[in-house]
């Protein structure tokens, strides 16, 4: 049936009791909320989300999935607390000095004479921004307003010289041998002679400046440095933008001035949330709730960095699967460590799907558990579709089309009803199996001759699929597909099916065989069966 939307099957009594005891991560670090309001006494506020977002590198997947997630544990605790208002703030440290060039932009060398500027005083290497920060934040939000999140943007510059963070920075600078008592345990010896958590940006170079202060006035307000260059003992105020903090100690400055409820963070950082929890305190303010999540994993096993532009960016995933199956992504198993690469996404995108498809037979709590509630915010398209995602990259491998078009023509034989128009979400799905199959699957299909005992196996499924009337369906199909293994002998029946993949569509796996015939035609898969027997070369098409 065509897209639509699920009626509202439950009442606001009933969800809000299933999501008090649901154990789905959202709704588990949404408790954590409503717990610290009942902690203050259960006066309603507004509470704030965050995320924040390094912009010293193109918009990376990571960043995506934390404002995803982020904005599942907002909903739900939206679900668990109505009437609380709510706000998310993304918020980008476009003030940071840039450390290294990130290998996978343009005008390196450009890029290069400008280190430790700050990256919102940076020419853009895209020649396309103000500045390589403006950039940057231009792509994320991009992004994320292609997904329909709300949320606030936030920049670091704006913050910084506005004076919105001027009275905290007065209060770091007034705390700031407490500060130093936190951080310097953390640091290596070499590293404590020089620490300082608050950082001069040079009046005459613009560089934000890793110094040591020689002089600290919380009185005025001012800090004190000798100039790298030059020698001379420069005085600039702490506010105004003339100073930024050392990134620990501004996330914690950053916490206590905006009042963050919730910000999560990865794994790798457990360690500087709690350096940055002790400086919140010390400046008075409750640090937020949150959980540290799992890191991402490039196809080599190693942890995904911006700077080097490993895995998967955004609008690669986006050119291969929905916007969806990429949430969907983000929601399983945050505390697990996963592979992001391009051969998890065909997974992916049929797991979301499926999701969407059981969601309307699912009891209440199920449902609360379920990825579709807290994807579609509790509203999942009541939809479901006659083609797997899996069943399409086979039907494009085997007929080795690339035609849109013509891959419709299987697909309205196999559901007639199905069109374009009807459809729009399988429409997009086969735009996305061309675009897949075209890039990962076609260079590395590797066809094989099948065994003795495969290939008579394979000639009986040719002459009993022959003797079957066109439409007699994906069940019948796999029936008999099912039954010539058992009566073949193979040892193990994945044996058998693994066979029909390698030595007919060049792959190791594929979605259950009577499905495709289905799909690909009864006529059309007996020929490419006696095409393989007849040891024609099968790449050629």
């Amino acid at each position: 049936m065509p897209s639509d939307t699920l009626p509202a099957t439950f009442g606001e009594d009933e969800i809000l009791e299933a999501a008090r005891v649901s154990k789905a991560w959202p709704f588990e670090e949404a408790r954590k909320l409503v717990d610290r309001l009942e902690k203050e006494g259960g006066e309603t506020r507004t509470v704030l989300f965050e995320t924040g977002y390094g912009p010293s590198g193109l918009p990376h997947i990571g960043t995506f999935g934390e404002v995803a997630r982020t904005t599942m544990v907002r909903h739900a605790f939206e679900t668990l607390a109505p009437g609380v208002p709510t706000r998310l703030l993304c918020f980008s440290d476009d003030m940071d000095g840039l450390r290294k060039v990130p290998g996978n932009v343009p005008n390196q060398e450009m890029l290069a004479g400008y280190i430790n500027m700050p990256l919102t005083r940076i020419p853009d290497p895209f020649g396309k921004f103000e500045s390589f920060g403006h950039h940057n934040n231009a792509m994320l939000r991009a992004f994320l307003d292609s997904y329909g999140f709300e949320y606030e943007f936030a920049s670091a510059t704006d913050y910084y010289t506005s004076g919105r963070f001027d009275e905290t920075l007065r209060k770091v600078l007034e705390k700031f041998d407490e500060i130093m008592k936190i951080m310097l345990p953390s640091l290596r010896e070499e590293r404590q002679q020089t620490y300082s958590p608050i950082l001069p940006v040079s009046p005459r170079t613009g560089h934000v400046l890793l110094v040591p202060l020689t002089e600290r006035n919380a009185e005025k307000g001012t800090v004190s440095y000798e100039e790298p260059d030059t020698g001379e003992i420069v005085e600039v105020p702490v506010t105004g933008g003339q100073c930024k903090l050392q990134w620990k100690a501004d996330w914690a400055m950053r916490w206590a001035a905006l009042d963050v409820d919730y910000e999560m963070s990865g794994k790798d950082l457990i360690d500087s949330v709690k350096l940055a929890s002790k400086i919140c305190r010390v400046l008075g303010k409750r640090p937020p709730e949150g959980f540290n999540y799992e890191l991402f994993l490039d196809e080599e096993g190693k942890k995904i960095s911006k700077s080097k532009g490993n895995g998967i960016s955004m609008d690669d995933w986006l050119r291969y699967a929905s916007p969806e199956s990429l949430q969907y992504f983000m929601f399983q198993s945050p505390r697990s460590g996963k592979k992001l690469y391009f051969d998890v996404i065909p997974k992916n995108v049929d797991e979301y799907l499926s999701s969407i498809v059981n969601f309307p037979e699912q009891d209440l709590r199920t449902r609360l558990n379920s990825a579709a509630w807290h994807i579609h915010a509790g509203n999942p398209p009541a939809e479901k579709l006659p083609v797997s995602f899996s069943l399409l990259l086979n039907l494009v491998s085997a007929s080795h089309s690339e035609d849109h078009d013509v891959l419709w023509g299987f697909i309205r034989r196999y559901a007639p009803d199905a069109s374009p128009e009807t459809y729009p979400r399988l429409d997009h799905m086969v735009g996305y199996a061309i675009n897949y199959f075209h890039d990962f699957v076609k260079p590395n299909k590797t066809y094989r001759q099948p065994s003795d005992l495969e290939a008579i196996a394979l000639a009986d499924l040719a002459d009993r699929l022959d003797e079957m009337p066109s439409d007699a369906g994906a069940e019948a199909f796999q029936t008999v597909v099912y039954e010539i293994g058992k009566t073949h002998g193979f040892e193990k029946l994945r044996d058998w099916f693994k066979a029909l993949y390698e030595v007919l569509l060049g792959e190791t796996q594929g979605p259950r065989f009577g499905s495709f015939i289905a799909l690909y035609g009864r006529e059309e898969s007996v020929a490419l069966i006696r095409r393989a027997l007849a040891g024609e070369d099968l790449s050629k098409g």
